[in-house]
């Protein structure tokens, strides 16, 4: 007999149940447990067809039923491929918005120049003080387990840990239930020594691979990934005198082309969490150094879920500000909607 949707989760509530509290599992604790709305009448048939099909147990005279094997092996095999699943389309997801992003804010900067006739630039949305938004560890051989963590931005981090000896399905998901309630929704700032302490402590014999998922995650969230800067209009810099120096143009366009400049300055916009706003450089107030000719306006985006980027214009220090400013402020709010329509 296959299990049809309402025997499924009931089954899933009493592994639930019995993983978070270890004791045998009633119908009236299944009836509060599910959103079926279903009678404990119901319920305990259900429950006796699961037990008939071997999914659960009865370990004394008791009303509570605990998962067999079967039952375990059955809710771990649907636990990983709806995880799977979900990594899987997941980074589909990503790869088509990265590429329709990237083309997106190639349009933009491309039409900021020909708007402004300034040099622009426009960093693609990096993640900062990324938070662990899921924790997925599965079985690949007996002597190795694979730890999934995703972060928010949806940054995926894959380690393969190695153990000294195999986990039960029931250590498995013991430990994925654990780690996910502790660390779900923590910066890396909020996992304390207290946290991590506690966590092994619970863990037990494997609070070793406690300590390598917790290291996982920091190399996680600390990802340096290549920022991505997209820049136009350049050449618009030669257009004003002051900046058509040869020597002057030379080092700015220069700093347009290796863009290492560039990335110092979009991380330096991006350090403060709560900054939103339009700021300007004018002369020696830039941190760029071949821009200290220059004035500088930038904004910062933010696309939510720890997504952020920013928006440069650099042109003369007589640049049309109240244009700039006016033009960058209405980009900054349009973007978002921009990007949910590609």
């Amino acid at each position: 007999m296959q299990l049809d949707e309402r025997k499924t989760k009931i089954l899933q509530a009493i592994i639930r149940n019995y993983l978070e509290t270890g004791e045998p599992v009633g119908s009236r604790t299944i009836s509060k447990y599910t959103d079926l709305n279903l009678s404990s009448a119901t319920i305990r048939n259900e429950m006796a067809d699961l037990e008939e099909m071997g999914y659960i147990l009865q370990p004394h005279a008791s009303a509570g039923r605990i998962p067999s094997d079967r039952g375990y092996r059955f809710y771990v095999d649907t636990m990983m491929a709806e995880k799977e699943r979900e990594v899987v389309e997941m980074k589909e997801m990503l790869l088509e918005r990265q590429d329709k992003m990237e083309t997106l804010l190639k349009k933009v900067v491309k039409a900021l120049a020909n708007n402004t006739q300034y040099a622009t630039m426009i960093s693609a949305p990096s993640t900062h003080r990324n938070k662990v938004k899921f924790i997925q560890l599965s079985r690949v051989e007996e002597n190795q387990i694979l730890a999934v963590i995703v972060v928010e931005g949806n940054v995926i981090k894959n380690k393969i840990l190695s153990i000294t000896e195999p986990l039960t399905d029931e250590t498995l998901l013991k430990l994925n239930i654990l780690l996910n309630t502790h660390l779900n929704g923590m910066s890396l700032e909020e996992i304390n020594l207290g946290m991590i302490a506690a966590l092994k402590q619970q863990a037990g014999i494997h609070s070793n691979i406690v300590s390598e998922v917790i290291d996982a995650v920091a190399e996680a969230i600390k990802a340096d990934e290549d920022l991505e800067i997209y820049t136009s209009g350049t050449n618009n810099i030669l257009k004003y005198p002051e900046l058509a120096d040869q020597e002057k143009a030379s080092e700015l366009i220069n700093t347009f082309e290796e863009k290492q400049q560039l990335t110092e300055l979009v991380l330096d916009t991006l350090s403060d969490d709560n900054n939103t706003g339009i700021q300007v450089y004018i002369g020696d107030e830039t941190p760029v150094e071949s821009m200290k000719d220059c004035s500088v306006v930038t904004a910062t985006y933010d696309l939510g879920d720890g997504m952020r980027g920013t928006i440069g214009i650099i042109g003369p220090k007589r640049m049309d500000y109240d244009k700039v400013v006016g033009t960058l402020r209405t980009l900054q709010n349009r973007l978002d909607d921009l990007y949910g329509e590609n």
